[in-house]
């Protein structure tokens, strides 16, 4: 692991989904302890999408912003919302110059799959649908998320490819759980990483998933056809159970013609971007911007 990483696992805690709302309590309490960067240089606003039931987001418009990315935050389905997310919506849109509207989903167990992707999904239409009231290119919108939230935009893609929804430019996907079968190398031996193992991806799962069964749309890596779907950026940790679904869904990618960029973090462990001090996340939550900076240029 890295040198700078591990001096602070012993003080990493451990979250049981097992009682969502305690985990939600627990993530809300370490997302406050994260310094946001400075956001004086862009707009930051609330606002409500009109939706199945409404959605709130939060809009972050650097100035001179044309492009804009739909975004999903990170929290296993069951945890997080537009307060735990700032520090990181911020620095993606100072990091890339990017609109970012960072989207405050349902959560798991009290809405299961499919709550969380229709939120999602009916954002990226509002988007589209009133570009040119929020400044925006409607040719330049890009879907992303950390882990749960990568998921979700991975998942938007699909339908919007297989729904004829509104064009979306790139997929940025940071550390992603695409996975609910958990077969993967990673996912098998990884049961006592920090942060993030085994048993806690088993119940955000369960969570999610609910009583129904997994489709595509909850967990895209069951997809058998990833043709035809927007060029993807992808990142995953060494020390992660997602790993390997990441990697896999990256390579399937691109044996179906999608252009994609696939980044490895050696040493590093699921979530580890929030230590800030440490160099290796420093490059890390840069390159998330500069990855999305280019992608959306021109």
């Amino acid at each position: 692991m890295d040198p700078e990483l591990e001096a602070f696992v012993p003080f990493f805690p451990r979250t049981d989904l097992g009682d969502p709302v305690a985990a939600r309590k627990s993530f809300a309490e370490l997302a406050s302890a994260v310094p946001a960067p400075d956001a004086a240089d862009m707009e930051v606003e609330d606002r409500t999408v009109a939706a199945g039931p409404d959605v709130a987001v939060r809009v972050y418009r650097p100035h001179g912003a044309e492009g804009a990315v739909v975004w999903m935050h990170g929290g296993g389905f069951t945890m997080g919302d537009l307060d735990t997310e700032h520090p990181w919506a911020s620095r993606i849109a100072a990091g890339s110059g990017a609109v970012v509207i960072s989207v405050d989903y349902r959560l798991a167990p009290e809405h299961p799959f499919p709550a969380a992707l229709d939120d999602a999904y009916a954002v990226l239409a509002w988007a589209a649908g009133n570009a040119a009231a929020l400044g925006i290119d409607p040719a330049r919108i890009a879907v992303g998320g950390h882990s749960a939230g990568a998921n979700l935009a991975a998942a938007i893609a699909l339908r919007a490819r297989d729904h004829h929804g509104p064009a979306i430019r790139f997929q940025l996907l940071n550390q992603p759980g695409l996975d609910d079968r958990q077969d993967s190398w990673s996912a098998r031996n990884f049961t006592d990483t920090p942060w993030f193992y085994r048993d806690k991806a088993t119940a955000g799962w369960r969570h999610y998933l609910g009583p129904g069964p997994a489709t595509p749309y909850a967990a895209p890596a069951r997809a058998t056809d990833l043709s035809g779907l927007p060029p993807a950026y992808i990142s995953t940790a060494e020390f992660d159970p997602n790993r390997d679904e990441g990697l896999d869904y990256g390579l399937r990618l691109l044996r179906a013609g999608v252009p994609v960029e696939i980044h490895q973090w050696p040493g590093t462990f699921h979530g580890s971007q929030a230590l800030l001090s440490a160099e290796v996340s420093q490059r890390q939550n840069a390159e998330l911007g500069a990855v999305l900076r280019r992608a959306l240029a021109g």
